[in-house]
């Protein structure tokens, strides 16, 4: 117990404590929240820790190495703190959670316990469990580089540089008419050419579901209307007259980046790459076998 903090180590080998358990949660959206077993708030570190969220801890796995650690939080659904519609919505997953030890009479006595991200989240008659991945757990993701025609950027990331906020490449508008959550129709979007936001983003502003981003499978004009249809429903209410944003798309050709985008210098793929005939073709006996390329 060499690792903890003094004060507290100081505190529990006393043998009378006064200590519980606080946990806080970062969504990818930036809102926190925090919950506590103790039977009355506490504050720390900027967040604040409700005592009457229900929340609580079973199943503690701590290990050593790089095997992952592993837990699950239970609570219950609340109007105030952990609601329904946002699980549906998605807005927790992948969040971040921290969990302490903490002295509640001197807040400055704790010891971070567990620190990693929620993995499967399941809801049942007004309660939930959350499955709660270590942060070993990223090691487990295959990573690398494919080596293949198309680019391997994301639009917008830090390998493709390019500026998602440049004027003409985005579109701020308000919801007309929508089906399903999935296929939004506008009278007209002047100066964009059909199909310059396929394979792009749409980031819902505001409403119920302000933050979610749905990626864009299809931008056509139809009867005259501008149609933007997503590959997935959003997984909130959208109703006419929330804001939307609207950015352009990539179909990761090397033509595209050139003459979209004038980010060549940025592709990301391999474009003279020998083709699958190509690898497997067998040597030849006749011609020109001098070594040099075959283009």
């Amino acid at each position: 117990m060499s690792d903890l903090h003094p004060g507290l180590k100081a505190h529990l080998e006393t043998g009378v404590t006064t200590t519980c358990h606080c946990w806080a949660l970062t969504r990818r959206d930036g809102v926190v929240l925090g919950f506590t077993d103790h039977d009355g708030p506490l504050s720390f570190e900027g967040i604040d820790f409700s005592a009457d969220s229900g929340l609580s801890a079973v199943a503690l796995q701590q290990t050593t190495g790089l095997s992952v650690d592993n837990t699950e939080a239970m609570g219950a659904l609340s109007s105030m703190s952990i609601r329904e519609e946002d699980i549906e919505a998605g807005r927790f997953d992948g969040a971040e959670v921290r969990a302490w030890i903490v002295n509640w009479e001197n807040v400055e006595e704790r010891q971070m316990q567990f620190r990693g991200s929620i993995g499967e989240l399941r809801r049942k008659d007004g309660s939930f469990e959350a499955e709660l991945r270590g942060l070993t757990e990223a090691l487990n993701t295959p990573v690398g580089n494919v080596y293949q025609a198309p680019c391997g950027a994301v639009l917008g990331d830090g390998t493709c540089q390019f500026a998602l906020g440049t004027a003409g490449f985005f579109e701020l508008r308000v919801v007309e008419q929508v089906e399903n959550r999935q296929v939004f129709r506008f009278t007209t979007l002047p100066g964009i050419p059909e199909g310059w936001f396929k394979h792009g983003r749409m980031t819902m502003l505001d409403g119920a579901a302000q933050g979610l981003i749905g990626l864009i499978k299809r931008d056509a004009i139809e009867e005259g209307e501008r149609v933007i249809e997503l590959w997935q429903p959003l997984r909130a209410d959208v109703v006419p007259g929330n804001q939307l944003r609207l950015e352009a798309g990539c179909d990761k050709r090397m033509e595209t980046c050139r003459v979209k985008f004038n980010n060549l210098l940025n592709f990301q793929g391999f474009p003279d790459i020998p083709e699958d005939d190509w690898t497997i073709a067998t040597p030849r006996k006749t011609g020109n076998l001098s070594g040099r390329s075959r283009r």
